[in-house]
């Protein structure tokens, strides 16, 4: 626990930032955004459902808009929609988005994925896609918003007042709902059977209690890990597949939260001209999960430990995201910071968290104010 000097939450709060503690009150969130979207027979329902079967069985594209740390869960939900459901998604920035000119389609759709739902580049970008006569989406935290009276459906995040400026559950509910979404498209196109729909459901539903139960773990497990690193001025975050987005937001993380340089890339690229940078001081981390009972993750993870072991041979810096139980990582480095097991799609929501707690351990031994960083606010309202 953590009894340090209050500062966020009142005296009965444990936490010296609230950083802190919105990374601790993430299985409450992330739970809390599951209840109200799976009915009495499992299945997923939007908050407000603006398609009809035809529709949603005819639909072709998608497109996903959003700015920071909300594009990350939408470059996250792209891999989540076109596995379960066999949609074709784009991801596009919102303040590129809103000077584009939309190609109309009655079978596209745009969704909005903002915190706020006041966010100045987002609801330009919603009001482009509407006026192009596009079907929209938001997913939003805040059920009165702009962007939430706006669009033609809506499906809410209940992440609670998020008073740091660095998104932690605000993210991690917007993994959950782009889940939740794509299971509800899967649905009903037909893309799942009722049996796998209802093994999904049910895995989703553990999210927040091996949530609850890492997260004390994975805490320890950074804080040590930070004080080996916390004066680099530099990390490289490596992630394959439905975990490049994790990376992206992890460097994200340590650029506004410790100031630190971070850059997220995706692990088989880096080959492609990266690994020039890497030199023994070079702090490097890789996630490197696992969903043993998926071929394809295990194949992304094979691949993933043979290029930890390359860049072992050139920094003597790594940082590990492992599985638990996984014996190769606990005898790869001893820095290993490790989540529960979890299927592919969902192992995201887990392994933000130890990534999360490292950017805040970073900050904290750099006497950066988390909860403040400087030049930042918590939505931008306009460009």
């Amino acid at each position: 626990m953590h009894s340090l000097q209050n500062v966020a939450g009142g005296d009965s709060s444990p936490f010296e930032h609230f950083m802190l503690k919105e990374i601790y009150e993430q299985p409450e969130a992330v739970r809390d955004t599951i209840r109200p979207h799976i009915d009495s027979h499992g299945n997923v329902t939007l908050d407000r459902d603006p398609f009809t079967a035809e529709q949603l069985r005819s639909l072709q594209r998608i497109t996903i808009v959003a700015s920071g740390a909300s594009r990350h869960a939408g470059m996250a939900g792209k891999i989540m929609i076109e596995d379960l459901a066999g949609v074709a998604v784009d991801v596009e920035h919102a303040s590129e988005y809103c000077y584009r000119k939309p190609i109309p389609n009655a079978h596209s759709l745009a969704i909005v994925i903002t915190q706020s739902g006041e966010t100045g580049d987002t609801l330009a970008a919603q009001r482009t896609a509407s006026e192009a006569g596009l079907t929209t989406l938001s997913i939003c935290n805040v059920a009165d918003s702009t962007i939430v009276r706006e669009t033609d459906g809506a499906l809410f995040t209940y992440a609670g007042k998020e008073i740091a400026i660095p998104a932690t559950k605000s993210f991690t509910t917007q993994l959950t709902a782009m889940y939740l979404f794509s299971l509800y498209l899967a649905t009903a196109r037909s893309s799942l059977t009722a049996q796998q729909s209802a093994r999904l459901v049910h895995e989703l539903l553990e999210v927040p209690r091996k949530l609850g139960e890492s997260i004390a773990t994975v805490d320890q497990q950074a804080a040590r890990i930070a004080k080996d690193f916390y004066t680099d001025q530099s990390f490289l975050i490596l992630g394959r597949g439905v975990h490049h987005p994790i990376a992206l937001e992890a460097a994200l993380k340590l650029k506004e939260s410790a100031y630190i340089h971070a850059e997220g890339y995706a692990a088989g690229e880096v080959r492609h001209g990266p690994t020039a940078l890497v030199d023994q001081l070079t702090p490097v981390i890789v996630i490197a999960t696992r969903d043993e009972s998926d071929t394809d993750s295990m194949i992304r993870y094979e691949k993933t430990v043979g290029l930890a072991e390359e860049l072992r041979a050139q920094s003597g810096r790594v940082i590990l995201v492992a599985s638990e139980g996984d014996e190769w990582a606990r005898g790869f480095a001893p820095n290993v910071m490790t989540v529960p097991s979890a299927p592919e799609l969902l192992l995201p929501l887990l392994e933000i968290v130890p990534l999360q707690l490292l950017a805040y351990y970073v900050a904290i031994l750099n006497n950066v104010n988390v909860d403040r960083p400087r030049h930042l606010m918590k939505f931008v309202k306009e460009d």
